[in-house]
């Protein structure tokens, strides 16, 4: 019996013993596994913190990235960007063929309209005169028109007039489509309508092939809301404006070539200040225009592309400019870069972080880079012929970058006298005065 006794204590201490000791390492455990989350959690955060300094850092000189798909470029941001891209286009936006699995086909006829009330891809073809495209669709409604070897010519009406939808896309598949307008527009009732493309919704414009526009009496393409390209080649000869929009003009990519009787580009809205902005992020792009080059209200902002504005008034005209990157040649009669008081809501400012600029404008009083505000230059290559280099009323800033003026290097800028403008206030600002119409 008291051997038993002892043999049965025995094994009572050794099954304690081992659950004491899975009690320990489970305990240990534990608390090595949570040390751990801990550790990599603040491990983790403080690289995100420490990514997001130097994203910061080095948005002064790249504020974007390219990622390049089956289909088109998409737009990618980080901070220091004038303008809040994110949103302002779709994955449909980019996609540069239609899927057109349940498309209704369409041959146009001289004479014949042809009305869209539905959302649904169309699929448009042949050659014929005095006819238009009319999308009359619900304002909830998508719309794809498909120009597969398409050949329209007016007298007086757009060859393609979006009257309501909620977006509309104009895709050509890889085929050589014109449209023409040869005459003065006749409106329809209340609206006036002055494009070959003209648009009362959203607009988007892509493809692989190619389209002319020719307007010999108004603008190239006109929409009411957004105007977009993100693909396809185009060649827009207009008397008046060559791409012109209400809220916004984006541009990811693309072969765009405009001989524009006024504005090339012209984005403007009468009733809303913070709203008629032009984005360009890639593409190629040549502007002959007999006022400016590419005229945006509000901000203006070039991430990339190469844009060669042959022959202009003034060349890039907004309030707020920002330039990150790109290789930009402008020649203009007046002046080349100019930041005036378009909009109340921003600050008159010309900011160069990057980009390869060259810049000539013609004798006179002229600047190269003019601001009724302020001109920051971070980064950048900048190249200018002129009389009067740099003209700003509030300050001249040279923090970065190269800057040649007329052969010499710069290491400050002083402002040149000839381009007027005193050393007043900001006349811009988030409180400056009211909105000037055109000019």
């Amino acid at each position: 019996m008291k051997i038993k006794k002892i043999i049965a204590i025995l094994i009572l201490v050794m099954t304690v013993t081992v659950l004491a000791g899975c009690s320990a390492t489970s305990s240990t455990a534990t608390t090595t596994t949570s040390t751990s989350s801990t550790t990599g959690t603040s491990s983790t955060s403080s690289s995100d913190s420490s990514t997001g300094s130097t994203d910061s850092t080095q948005s002064s000189t790249d504020t974007s990235t390219i990622q390049t798909t089956t289909d088109a470029t998409v737009v990618t941001t980080v901070d220091g960007s004038a303008l809040d891209v994110t949103d302002l286009f779709s994955d449909r936006d980019y996609e540069q063929t239609a899927d057109t699995s349940e498309a209704e086909y369409i041959t146009v006829t001289s004479g014949e309209d042809i009305t869209i009330t539905e959302k649904g891809v169309y699929v448009i073809s042949g050659e014929a005169e005095d006819v238009t495209i009319i999308v009359e669709a619900a304002d909830d409604a998508k719309v794809q028109i498909v120009l597969d070897g398409v050949s329209i010519t007016n007298t007086d009406a757009p060859a393609i007039y979006i009257k309501s939808a909620d977006k509309v896309f104009v895709t050509m598949t890889d085929t050589e489509n014109t449209l023409e307008v040869t005459g003065t527009y006749v409106a329809d009732g209340d609206t006036n309508l002055d494009a070959v493309i003209f648009s009362r919704s959203d607009l988007v414009l892509n493809g692989i092939g190619s389209l002319t526009i020719v307007s010999n009496q108004g603008n190239g393409i006109s929409s009411k809301d957004d105007l977009k390209i993100t693909g396809g080649t185009y060649d827009i000869t207009a008397a008046e404006d060559g791409l012109e929009a209400n809220d916004f003009i984006g541009i990811t990519s693309g072969t765009i070539t405009i001989d524009a009787g006024q504005d090339a580009m012209h984005c403007e809205n009468d009733d809303d200040y913070t709203l008629g902005y032009i984005y360009i992020y890639d593409g190629t792009i040549t502007i002959t225009a007999g006022d400016d080059g590419i005229h945006g209200t509000t901000i203006v902002q070039i991430d990339g592309g190469n844009i060669d504005v042959i022959t202009s008034s003034e060349g890039i005209e907004g309030t707020y400019i920002q330039i990150n990157g790109g290789t930009i040649n402008v020649y203009a009669t007046d002046d080349g870069i100019n930041a005036a008081n378009k909009s109340s809501a921003y600050d008159v400012v010309i900011e160069v972080n990057g980009g390869d600029i060259t810049v000539e404008v013609g004798s006179g009083d002229t600047d190269a880079f003019d601001a009724n505000g302020s001109i920051i230059i971070n980064g950048g290559v900048i190249d200018v012929t002129a009389n009067s280099g740099f003209d700003y009323d509030v300050s001249g800033e040279l923090n970065g970058g190269t800057v040649t003026l007329n052969g010499t290097v710069l290491t400050e800028l002083t402002e040149s006298m000839m381009g007027g403008g005193g050393k007043g206030g900001m006349t811009g600002g988030m409180t400056g005065g009211s909105k000037p119409g055109r000019n």
